[in-house]
C-alpha cells in the first residue's frame, strides 16, 4: 500500500515538475517567436492579463489567447503565426514595396501588404480600431472629418502657425503600438501579435544560393500602405494632442492635427512665439521629431494655408486652382472639352467635376460659377 502511494505521489510530483518546466520555458518560445528585437518590454507589461472589463467598458473584441486571435481572424492559428514572425532574415515577405514622390521632393517609401495580410489588418481596422475613438484635434483619416474641418478652426485669425511631423509613421515603432494593445486591455500576448500584424521592417533583398531573403534594414513601424496604420498613428497622438492643445489654450490659440500637420492659430504675436520654443520640446518628449525645415508662421497680411485651404477671412480654396479651372472651361467653350485634356484623363469632365466640388466643399460661392460654366459645355 505504502509502495503504491509512494509511486502515485512520484508521477503527481512528475507532472508538476513538467508543468513548472513548460512554464518556464513559454518566454523563451515567445521569444523565439517574437523574435529578439520585438520581444523587449518591461516586467509590468510581461505580466499584463486580459483586462475584460476594459475591453467591455471600450466593445472591444474579447480576445484572451493568441488562439481566441486566430479565430476571431478567421485563420488557424499556425496561419497567424506564419503572417506574424519576426525574422532578421526571411524568405517570405508579406509586403510588395515602391516609392513615389513627394511633393517636397525626394520619394515617399510604400509597403502594401499583399492580399491575405491586408485583409487580416482591414478586419482588425474595422472590427477592432474603429470602435476606439481618437482626439476631436485629429481630422487625417476620421470619418466625418476632412482637411475643411482642420482648417476651419483658424479661418479669420491674425496669425498661423505650422509644424510638420518628420518621419510620422516610421517613428511610431512596435513597442509602441504594442503598448497601444496593452492600454486598450489586451495580454502581452495578444497585444504582440496584433502589433505585429501592424508594423513592419523595411526590408533590402538578398539573393544566396538561388535563394533570396528579404533582410530587416530597421525597427518594426507603422508603414504608409497599411490600412491599420492611419488610425494606430491617431492613437498613438493623443497625448501629443492633448497637450499642444492644451499649450496652445494657455495662450488663446487653437490647435488641430491632419496626419503629421500640425497647426496653431490665434491673435497674439508674443503667443505664437511662445510656441514656436514650446511645441518642439512637446513633441520629443512624446517620441516624434519636428521637421525644422517645414515650420512656418503666417500673418494675416500674407495668404495663410492650412492644410492646402486659405483661411484669411473666409474659408476657400487657393485662387491658382481656380483660375486653373476657369481657364480649361473658357477655353473649352472655343475648343471643346477633349482639346483641353492635356494630361489625358481618362473621363476629363469627371476630373473637372471633382476638382469643381474640392472648390465646392470650401467655399460654394466660389464653386458656383464654375459648375455653371462646365455644364454649358
Amino acid at each position: 500500500m505504502i509502495d503504491w502511494y509512494q509511486q502515485w505521489r512520484g508521477e503527481v510530483e512528475q507532472r508538476r515538475q513538467e508543468r513548472e518546466r513548460r512554464r518556464l520555458e513559454r518566454p523563451l518560445q515567445d521569444r523565439r517567436y517574437f523574435g529578439e528585437e520585438t520581444w523587449g518590454a518591461s516586467a509590468e507589461h510581461l505580466k499584463a492579463e486580459t483586462d475584460e472589463p476594459c475591453l467591455q467598458h471600450l466593445y472591444l473584441p474579447l480576445l484572451r489567447s493568441e488562439k481566441e486571435l486566430a479565430a476571431w481572424l478567421g485563420i488557424p492559428l499556425t496561419r497567424l503565426r506564419w503572417f506574424t514572425r519576426d525574422q532578421p532574415a526571411d524568405t517570405v515577405w508579406h509586403y510588395v514595396a515602391h516609392s513615389v514622390p513627394k511633393r517636397s521632393g525626394g520619394q515617399r517609401l510604400i509597403l502594401a501588404p499583399k492580399r491575405d495580410l491586408k485583409a487580416l489588418q482591414r478586419h482588425v481596422l474595422h472590427h477592432l480600431l474603429n470602435h476606439v475613438s481618437v482626439t476631436e484635434m485629429a481630422h487625417g483619416f476620421v470619418a466625418g472629418r476632412s482637411i475643411i474641418s482642420n482648417a476651419q478652426p483658424h479661418v479669420g485669425k491674425e496669425i498661423v502657425l505650422n509644424f510638420d511631423l518628420a518621419d510620422f509613421f516610421p517613428s511610431i515603432t512596435f513597442p509602441r503600438v504594442r503598448g497601444l494593445f496593452l492600454s486598450l486591455g489586451y495580454s502581452f500576448s495578444v497585444a504582440s501579435v496584433l502589433a505585429l500584424l501592424c508594423t513592419e521592417h523595411e526590408r533590402e533583398a538578398f539573393d544566396h544560393d538561388g535563394t533570396r531573403y528579404f533582410i530587416s534594414v530597421g525597427p518594426r513601424h507603422l508603414v504608409q500602405g497599411a490600412p491599420t496604420s492611419p488610425t494606430l498613428a491617431n492613437l498613438a497622438a493623443a497625448r501629443l494632442d492633448r497637450r499642444l492643445a492644451g499649450l496652445g489654450r494657455v495662450q488663446g490659440f487653437a490647435y488641430t492635427r491632419y496626419a503629421d500637420d500640425l497647426t496653431f492659430s490665434g491673435d497674439e504675436v508674443a503667443g505664437a512665439y511662445w510656441l514656436l520654443k514650446s511645441v518642439p520640446p512637446i513633441v520629443r518628449e512624446e517620441g516624434f521629431v519636428i521637421h525644422e525645415g517645414k515650420t512656418r508662421l503666417f500673418r494675416q497680411s500674407a495668404r495663410q494655408v492650412v492644410t492646402g485651404l486659405v483661411v484669411n477671412e473666409q474659408l476657400g480654396t487657393p485662387r491658382e486652382l481656380r483660375r486653373r479651372v476657369r481657364a480649361i472651361l473658357h477655353k473649352a467653350h472655343q475648343t471643346g472639352l477633349e482639346a483641353q485634356n492635356h494630361d489625358g484623363h481618362a473621363d476629363f469632365r469627371a476630373y473637372l467635376q471633382g476638382l469643381i466640388g474640392f472648390i465646392h466643399e470650401a467655399n460654394p460661392a466660389q464653386a458656383a460659377p464654375l459648375r455653371a460654366a462646365l455644364a454649358a459645355l
